[in-house]
């Protein structure tokens, strides 16, 4: 059965919510932030002065039987809202909501008891954030976001969450990696959904691991939600592929934070595929140096891809040699992901690029290569 979504704008609108203070408490946040007079309906007695909320209207949720009851709630309605209604109740709303021309619609019950979930955001833009990925922001209480993860809609997607901006930019962390963890086991053990929000995807040198493991010996429920991983998303923007038919059938991804040992050096070049370096630009002379000394050609085509999926994306392109230097003269600043490999001369942007050309044209290409 297929289903349509439609947007409602309930701003100045009265919105009644039936269900309990802990299951209603996300819906309510939405329609108050969306600027909904909202009344909520709960079973039982009403809650405390104390735990009111100054803009909320509260009432006795009414047995099914007590039409006058229901009216009363029901009758000046814009839009009713089923957060986890008995059946009878809602069978008798549902029915008075029709004959009435109210809106009515269901919403899933906030959890029970906190939980963490790790959301990978993407490489930064609002679209390749996964459907699982919005609906896990859609339900947190509070989010704790990175500077690379896509928030410029993040108030949309979590309308009225508690947003906290923990990101760190390279050599500066204004929140040490260990207070973000105890921040969302604090808050998950005070019964909220948290939502650690991750740029690219939280297993890839995102420290979702060591998060994920925090949690976990601290007794807090955990989920992962996998992101669009910059590694392969930020190549694919500028017309690269990690991966190609004749030219390179794996791809081995670094972090460039700190560079790679002679050893490792070694590997990369003896493997051969496709090398992808992320957060390498601040030592990209040093790892490009250890990989030529390694063994790889200098004339291997590279590239260096800048804010990839942003309107401020740009792309450098040389030899492997001379990449630095020509990322020095474009000035490409982190974020940036660095792609060392012949998979580079696929991308439309090459055939512009005449130094890359010269050099990989009087480089030792193996024949299957130039036969792609």
């Amino acid at each position: 059965m297929s289903s349509m979504q439609i947007d409602l704008d309930p701003e100045g609108r009265k919105v009644v919510i039936f269900g309990d203070m802990a299951g209603a408490r996300q819906a309510l946040r939405r329609f108050l932030s969306s600027g909904a007079a909202v009344t909520l309906a709960t079973p039982g007695p009403l809650p405390a002065a104390t735990d009111q909320i100054g803009t909320v209207g509260y009432a006795s949720q009414p047995q099914s039987t007590d039409t006058a009851g229901l009216l009363r709630l029901v009758g000046p309605a814009w839009l009713i809202v089923d957060v986890g209604m008995p059946d009878a109740l809602r069978d008798r709303i549902s029915d008075l909501a029709a004959f009435l021309q109210v809106l009515m619609i269901n919403e899933r019950p906030a959890p029970s008891s906190g939980q963490v979930t790790l959301v990978g955001g993407g490489p930064g833009r609002t679209g390749l954030l996964t459907l699982d990925g919005s609906e896990a922001l859609r339900q947190a209480d509070v989010i704790l976001y990175d500077r690379l993860a896509p928030t410029e809609h993040l108030e949309e997607f979590a309308p009225g969450a508690e947003l906290i901006d923990v990101g760190k930019a390279p050599y500066h962390h204004p929140i040490p990696q260990r207070s973000i963890e105890q921040l969302m086991i604090t808050r998950a053990q005070h019964g909220e959904s948290v939502v650690r929000l991750k740029g690219g995807d939280p297993f890839v040198l995102g420290r979702g691991g060591e998060e994920m493991q925090a949690c976990l010996a601290a007794g807090v429920p955990v989920r992962v939600v996998p992101g669009v991983s910059s590694a392969v998303a930020v190549p694919a923007g500028a017309g690269i592929p990690v991966t190609h038919r004749g030219m390179s059938k794996s791809f081995t991804v670094i972090s460039g934070h700190s560079p790679p040992d002679l050893r490792e050096l070694e590997g990369l070049v003896r493997l051969g595929g496709t090398i992808v370096i992320l957060m390498g630009i601040s030592n990209l002379t040093q790892i490009v140096t250890g990989l030529c000394r390694a063994g790889l050609d200098p004339a291997t085509p590279a590239a260096a891809i800048e804010r990839g999926f942003s309107d401020a994306q740009r792309t450098a392109m040389a030899a492997v040699g001379q990449l630095p230097a020509e990322a020095r003269r474009l000035d490409i600043c982190s974020p940036a992901v660095v792609v060392i490999g012949d998979v580079v001369t696929v991308s439309p942007e090459f055939v512009r690029s005449a130094d890359v050309i010269d050099a990989f044209h009087h480089r030792s290409v193996p024949s299957q290569a130039r036969a792609s």
